[in-house]
């Protein structure tokens, strides 16, 4: 593929003008992208994955665009952290409820992306998010941790999600409705490593991560396919957002001792502290993966939701 580490060109996402890497992906493609081409990538895998998944035309609050997102090769780390609901609901919509492990205690994480391959070019990503039972059922908070547990199945509700690249914050923000900013973002993930470094607007930490990475496991391709669904709020409604991990390496630890998570001065740093995390319980690093992100999709939420959380 041709190198885009210089020169970019200008693009429109629903009137809003974007730079992106002249001669990328979405320079030449516009979402629409050549799984052939990809495919000659040595980096990747194989494209199998995405030839399952046809793309649709959507119209969207940045312009007609194709859903999925394609992410071709990914790598990323994750800390879980015990945390205590009161804490917890402060943040959360009336209408979302935590996923408790236990009465008084919820899960939090910390993450961070390196999107190497996708439709939208290279970008990094980090993310604070609180692990929600489903919006639109309401089974035991129990059963729902099982389920979640049970299938790599999760449903969140993002406080902090930064990204380096103009046209992933344009999207991310006005498309997705994600709390997005741009900044410096630094993410490094191999087989012996995590790192990962997030500036403030001084240009010092604002959190980074630096990990030994779990020994990895290997899948073939689609066997193991995990969920995340994430709910935002766009022009004040709710919105379901999935995106579909193809995990090909990774592996965890249970109560890492060893995670240097240094908590500085920022906007990700203050949102962690406003939820007061106890313990990290977990740590996922996956070395190899790919993602189909799909557009967000309006969605019915209980107001038994809301009664539920006032009663709390």
């Amino acid at each position: 593929m041709p190198s885009t580490e210089h020169n970019t060109v200008a693009a429109d996402l629903g009137g809003v003008t974007v730079m992106v890497p002249e001669g990328g992906l979405y320079d030449r493609y516009r979402m629409n992208t050549d799984l052939d081409e990809v495919a000659r990538d040595p980096r990747v895998h194989s494209v199998d994955y995405f030839r399952q998944l046809p793309k649709a035309e959507v119209d969207s609050r940045i312009g007609t665009t194709r859903t999925p997102n394609f992410y071709y090769r990914l790598s990323s780390a994750r800390l879980t952290m015990l945390a205590p609901t009161r804490a917890i609901r402060s943040r959360l919509p009336a209408e979302l409820a935590p996923l408790e492990v236990i009465p008084g205690l919820g899960l939090v994480s910390v993450m961070f992306f390196s999107y190497d391959i996708c439709d939208i070019d290279a970008y990094t990503e980090a993310a604070v998010g609180i692990a929600v039972r489903p919006a639109q059922h309401r089974r035991l908070g129990f059963v729902d941790l099982l389920a979640a547990l049970g299938n790599d199945d999760f449903d969140s509700y993002v406080v902090s999600l930064p990204v380096n690249t103009d046209i992933a914050y344009v999207r991310g923000h006005d498309g997705y409705g994600f709390p997005k900013w741009r900044t410096d973002i630094e993410v490094d993930i191999d087989s012996d490593r995590a790192t990962g470094h997030v500036a403030n607007s001084a240009g010092g930490t604002d959190l980074s991560l630096s990990v030994a990475t779990p020994a990895q496991t290997a899948y073939p391709s689609g066997e193991r396919i995990s969920t995340l669904t994430s709910y935002t709020k766009i022009d004040h409604a709710w919105h379901a957002i999935l995106g579909q991990t193809n995990v090909l390496s990774t592996g965890s630890a249970a109560l890492p001792r060893r995670a240097q998570l240094r908590v500085g001065r920022g906007r990700m740093a203050d949102d962690l502290r406003s939820l007061k995390p106890i313990k990290t319980i977990r740590l996922d690093v996956t070395t190899e993966a790919q993602l189909a992100l799909h557009m967000p999709v309006p969605i019915s939420v209980p107001t038994r939701a809301r009664d539920d959380h006032r009663r709390r």
